[in-house]
């Protein structure tokens, strides 16, 4: 063990090195995120606001009005999207309201019947079975109210984080509009007076690491537009009204880590179950295997592509990882350090930041691709001729 030691000694030290500065950097990022959220989101509403305001400035317009005219509408965008989103819950809310007596009468006669037919069959069964029977059906309330009091936290923190980020939201719209007016004289300074590593950092993640991030979140846009069609078609078959509404309502929660598409479809289904419409079930529990199946087999292949990593074992492993480390913040930022990683890679600065034993490898395992040995005998085959 002691050999093993000496000979790599260094490259435990540059890698410990990489890990610490990487949890270090998350760290801090994630508690500055905690006290000037707006600032960090001004930044990602600036990235998507300024392509049109720099348009509307190369067309004449000052560049405070075409900043002007840009936020306004990304604001009328973003109202558009809330208030459809908003009109979907309402008339989906007001439908159930208008059928709620029927509801309400289908599982009273489901719920008789039930009670009266297991009364019938406990009656027949022996004292020690039937005591049995409701104590593991008391552990199974206790679990089941266990459950659902998380389930219920989780989505009131979500909804309340959701609240939160609105208002940091509205924040960063005005600061981004001021930034927007501004950002020829930040750059100025920035370009002047900012050391050079941070200048060779600025342009390594303008040129590699946010391309392919862009690239990921078209990539998360497409399994959200795949995700809408299949529940769309399936509703269809299905024939179960309001597919459209429907559709985009799953497709809505199909963004949200850790929430998904179940959250919609599960109590659907229990309550068909309950009030005895089995068949329409079944086909929604297809539906809802088919769609988590898609997801878990199209995903990371779609998202490893967009990134530059088709392994889906890699993409897949390094999620589940970083969600135990992170917690869903890793979730989200797990394929930005891949993405990091890979470019690093690529780049050559992992081969300058890890001393290897050179005695110890023919080839660098850092070595991206090495030349066929054919194609070496032909070169050299050439240089002789």
């Amino acid at each position: 063990m002691l050999p093993l030691y000496k000979k790599y000694w260094r490259t435990f030290l540059d890698i410990g090195m990489i890990v610490l500065t990487v949890l270090l950097v998350m760290y801090v990022f994630s508690k500055l995120y905690q006290i000037a959220a707006p600032v960090f989101l001004s930044f990602l509403v600036f990235f998507m606001i300024e392509p049109l305001a720099k348009f509307l400035n190369r067309r004449g317009l000052p560049k405070t009005i075409a900043a002007a005219v840009s936020v306004l509408l990304f604001v009328l965008v973003i109202l558009g999207i809330l208030f459809g989103i908003g009109l979907i819950v309402v008339s989906q809310i007001a439908q159930v309201q208008d059928n709620l007596p029927q509801y309400t009468k289908m599982i009273q006669t489901a719920f008789g019947k039930t009670t009266a037919f297991l009364q019938h069959k406990i009656e027949a069964l022996p004292p020690d079975i039937t005591d049995k029977m409701n104590e593991n059906f008391k552990k199974f309330t206790e679990y089941a109210t266990g459950w659902a009091t998380s389930f219920l936290k989780y989505m009131v923190s979500l909804f309340s984080s959701f609240s939160t980020f609105m208002a940091n939201f509205g924040i960063a719209i005005i600061l981004a509009f001021f930034l927007s007016t501004e950002i020829g004289g930040w750059r100025k300074i920035v370009k002047d007076k900012s050391p050079k590593t941070l200048k060779n950092a600025y342009t390594f993640l303008t040129t590699y690491v946010l391309k392919a991030i862009g690239s990921y979140i078209k990539a998360q846009m497409l399994m959200v537009l795949i995700t809408f069609v299949l529940i769309y078609v399936g509703l269809l078959i299905l024939g179960t009204g309001n597919e459209l509404s429907l559709a985009l309502v799953c497709a809505i929660f199909d963004i949200l880590p850790l929430v998904g598409v179940p959250v919609i479809l599960i109590p659907w289904i229990v309550y068909l179950f309950i009030v005895g419409n089995i068949s329409l079930a079944i086909g929604l529990c297809i539906l809802l295997v088919v769609v988590l199946l898609t997801r878990q087999l199209l995903e990371p292949r779609i998202t490893g592509n967009s990134i530059g990593i088709s392994s889906a074992f890699l993409m897949l492993s390094f999620m589940i990882i970083s969600l135990s480390i992170f917690g869903v913040a890793g979730l989200i930022l797990s394929p930005v350090l891949l993405i990091l990683l890979k470019e690093l890679l690529q780049q050559g600065y992992l081969q300058r930041w890890i001393r290897l034993p050179q005695e110890e490898f023919d080839v660098s395992p850092f070595e991206m691709s090495a030349p066929a040995p054919q194609e070496t005998k032909r070169s050299g085959k050439r240089a002789d001729s």
